[in-house]
């Protein structure tokens, strides 16, 4: 095929030489791969309606927050909690917010049902808190709708192509749509549980980690709906919900109760053993950098490890995503790819436009776009857009990379 002409000097990026960098990093070979799934993905599938079949974390707030409006009991302590942490200069809350909150609230609370905090007593607190879990729950539980979703194609692509070294997938979400596509496909994984009627965690055997390669690896860093804390204080697996259990869902990272944050930790432990392993790349999706808990993590990671990169696809422009931005400045390792521009090597620029020619490479078509609308950049008409920051357009790339790839053969990519 045409060789892409290099970009001027010192003014913009090429998103097609960046599309076949991103191929290349997928080709099967030694490099570890891992896949770093954020709330934005759930974006990609849609219900009969047309909506998104699970809302990203705006979404899901406003939905628990129209039940505790319409919720008596728990109304009036429920607004004090969003009022408290609006007057900390948190503009707009998350549930992640408040469920952090309130946890901090009860961590400094006494004992009795009746002692208080700021206001609070210990047992308005738990009871906000378990309905704010218990509506993540029933908001978030839904399967997927067909089996062509880009969940689907991620899990056909883990088991398609064949590596040394297992896959490792690292999300945010607490829903089962990973669960659900893996599944589907066929692909076995380990999840850090072990069992099956009522699964318990298994520190041993995820740091051992001693599966054969075809098992992926899935690391649910925020918690799941089928996490549950016992009352023996003993952290299960299911999907069978049992009267009096709480559900474990997000990490407040403070030690309000070091038993709940425990499985939280062993899931972001095997994020920074993934970042130390040599050569590997980690693919975000659905991630605005906006954890700090997390990008510490992958800063550590890609500051101890030149070998590892990180390969950030963000579906809106750069301005919205100031933290990723900021953290891919400071770490050569780290590429950060928005619909306006990108960030690589450190410098932030704005994608090539005219003086760039494609090839006829089909890649090249899934990847990046110059008519999309206005709502999703601010790039001006006929300016390049790069479009990977969709998991649906993720998952057509995966989906063109298996087949367009000798897999018996162990062929490398061939545009």
């Amino acid at each position: 095929s045409a060789q892409i002409p290099l970009a001027p000097t010192g003014s913009v990026h090429c998103p097609y030489r960046r599309t076949t960098d991103l191929l290349q990093r997928l080709a099967p070979n030694k490099m570890r791969v891992g896949f770093f799934i954020g709330a934005g993905c759930s974006l990609s599938v849609q219900d009969a309606d047309g909506n998104p079949l699970i809302p990203e974390i705006s979404g899901l707030t406003k939905q628990v927050k129209d039940y505790l409006d319409n919720d008596n009991k728990l109304k009036a302590v429920a607004q004090t909690a969003w009022d408290r942490l609006t007057a900390r200069a948190i503009p707009t809350p998350t549930v992640e917010d408040v469920l952090s909150h309130i946890r901090t609230l009860k961590s400094l609370c006494g004992k009795g049902a009746k002692d208080e905090i700021d206001g609070f007593s210990a047992e308005s607190l738990d009871d906000l808190d378990l309905a704010i879990c218990e509506q993540i729950r029933n908001i978030v539980s839904k399967p997927l709708p067909t089996s062509d979703t880009p969940y689907h194609v991620l899990a056909s692509w883990i088991q398609a192509i064949p590596r040394d070294r297992p896959v490792e997938i690292f999300t945010t979400n607490y829903d089962l749509s990973l669960e659900q596509a893996l599944e589907e496909q066929l692909v076995p994984y380990f999840d850090g549980f072990v069992g099956s009627d009522s699964a318990f965690l298994d520190l041993d055997s995820m740091a051992e980690d001693d599966l054969p390669p075809r098992w992926a690896r899935l690391w649910k860093i925020h918690g799941s709906i089928n996490w549950w804390m016992t009352a023996k204080q003993k952290i299960r697996r299911s999907r069978d919900k049992i009267q009096g259990e709480q559900l474990l869902i997000y990490p407040s990272h403070l030690k309000y109760d070091q038993s709940r944050q425990m499985p939280y930790y062993a899931m972001l432990d095997r994020l920074r053993v993934f970042l130390r392993s040599g050569q590997c790349v980690l693919l975000t999706c659905g991630y605005s950098f906006g954890d700090e808990h997390i990008n510490a993590i992958i800063a550590q990671g890609l500051s101890g490890n030149p070998n590892a990169a990180c390969l950030g696809m963000i579906f809106s422009d750069r301005n919205k995503v100031p933290k990723g931005v900021e953290l891919a400045k400071c770490h050569a390792n780290l590429t950060l790819l928005a619909a306006d521009g990108g960030v690589v090597g450190t410098l932030d620029r704005a994608w090539a436009r005219e003086s760039i020619v494609k090839d006829g490479n089909p890649a090249y078509q899934i990847a990046v776009a110059t008519d999309l609308p206005d709502s999703l950049s601010m790039v001006s008409e006929n300016g390049c857009k790069w479009l990977l920051g969709d998991f649906a357009a993720l998952g057509r790339l995966l989906a063109h990379q298996l087949s367009t790839r000798n897999f018996e053969h162990g062929g490398s990519y061939a545009p």
